[in-house]
């Protein structure tokens, strides 16, 4: 959401008049939501606000669960069979996704505004969920309107997808949806290279130029405070979900050796967001309990902030197939807060390259054991030295929300060159 929202917000600025189209909040149903960030909504941008129709009210009053699931349905328990059911429900029947519901409604909001004589010189769609794609498929079948297929994560290589449990002819149909959007948007955007590549193999009939990385960024208004980090203890911090899918046992169990050996430096460890409880159970085993906050969801703004109060920062990448492409958006917003970064995932991956190209830390190998406590050691042997650890400037500024939407614009306008990733 915050990609679609920053690119909103700075282009009216470029001299591009955006027509948002959406969900009613009071109508659609979500895992989490931020209030505080419509306030980046430019005051004279249109946003029109629609009914939907999805499978999440009848599935809170079968489950008996307030939350709805994250990623439709994935990541749910296995030994309920009514949540095994729902998620064949979902992988099924609701293809490419439960969110598909709200097509209809956007499409009308279109036909609408076309009726009433409005221009358009392109559409948008910005996925997952990718329901959403098959919006721009049917415009551009419809209309012929110039459409940009902004695809943030793969489709049918998604890492949940295998859980979706699909029929031969599900995975068939899911697939066709897939190659169609494709092989007919006049632009499609992904937002690492690795992704480029996956959705490059998928037909022989895709054009390398219409493909276009994009990627994920920091707007520099959210990084206007100064630094403060802390000068009593070398805190590291994590922003956002993480579970054992991360696999960060290694990391802690040296960041607990790296704390024995070390028991002048008051070593600090803070998760912002959802943790899983087996993460938890880590944190526990590896004796670092004392040492570890836990604090929940916070708003965008507050999280920004932990950032700025940190020494160091963490982050990991899944292991999961298909990781190498993994390039969250959180990464440029550490980027911005100029603070070493510890990643830990696959070497060689899209956020190896781009950590190592700014200057600001590298990816370490969910096995790397010795590699992660020799770089702890590095860290606290600094931070004797002097406990402000921030980063000289890095050349991260052409990962600017505005820098980044100024390339879209160019690709609305048709004046990009083919990319060469």
């Amino acid at each position: 959401m915050q990609r679609s929202l920053k690119f909103v917000k700075h282009l009216p600025a470029l001299g591009v008049e955006p027509t948002v189209i959406t969900v009613d909040p009071e109508k659609g149903a979500y895992p989490v939501l931020d209030h505080s960030l419509a306030a980046e909504v430019p005051a004279g941008v249109r946003v029109i606000r629609t009914d939907t129709s999805e499978p999440f009210g009848s599935y809170k009053k079968l489950t008996g669960r307030q939350q709805i699931p994250y990623g439709g349905f994935v990541g749910e328990s296995k030994t309920s069979l009514t949540q095994r059911f729902f998620k064949f429900v979902r992988g099924n029947l609701f293809i490419p996704d439960a969110r598909r519901g709200w097509n209809r409604h956007a499409l009308r909001a279109v036909a609408d505004l076309l009726a009433q004589g409005e221009q358009f010189d392109a559409v948008l769609t910005s996925s997952p969920p990718h329901s959403t794609q098959l919006i721009g498929l049917e415009l551009k079948r419809r209309y012929g309107l110039r459409w940009l297929a902004d695809l943030r994560d793969p489709w049918t290589d998604i890492y949940y997808h295998h859980e979706l449990n699909q029929t031969p002819l599900a995975r068939r149909l899911d697939a066709r949806y897939e190659r169609q959007v494709l092989e007919l948007a006049d632009i499609v955007l992904t937002t690492s290279a690795d992704t480029r590549r996956l959705f490059l193999e998928k037909s022989k009939a895709l054009r390398p130029e219409k493909f276009h990385v994009l990627p994920n960024g920091y707007d520099e208004a959210d990084f206007q405070a100064p630094s403060a980090p802390p000068t009593d203890a070398l805190l590291i911090t994590h922003t956002g979900t993480i579970s054992e899918t991360y696999h960060i046992e290694l990391w802690l169990s040296a960041l607990a050796e790296c704390r024995r050996r070390h028991p002048a430096v008051p070593l600090r460890l803070r998760f912002v967001g959802k943790v899983s409880e087996e993460v938890q159970r880590q944190v526990e085993v590896n004796g670092l309990l004392d040492c570890t906050e836990l604090v929940p969801f916070v708003p965008h703004d507050e999280s920004v902030g932990y950032l700025r109060r940190a020494t160091v920062l963490l982050m990991a990448i899944p292991d999961v197939p298909h990781n190498l492409g993994i390039l969250p958006g959180k990464v440029f917003e550490y980027l911005a807060a100029n603070k070493p970064v510890i990643c830990i995932g696959p070497a060689g991956s899209d956020a190896d390259r781009l950590l190592r190209e700014c200057g600001a830390g590298q990816a370490f190998p969910y096995g790397a054991y010795e590699a992660m406590l020799e770089h702890l050691e590095a860290l606290v042997a600094q931070w004797r030295v002097n406990p402000n650890l921030d980063l000289p400037t890095l050349s991260h500024a052409r990962y600017s929300r505005r820098a980044l939407t100024e390339q879209l614009v160019a690709l609305v306008c048709g004046s990009l060159a083919p990319a060469s990733n």
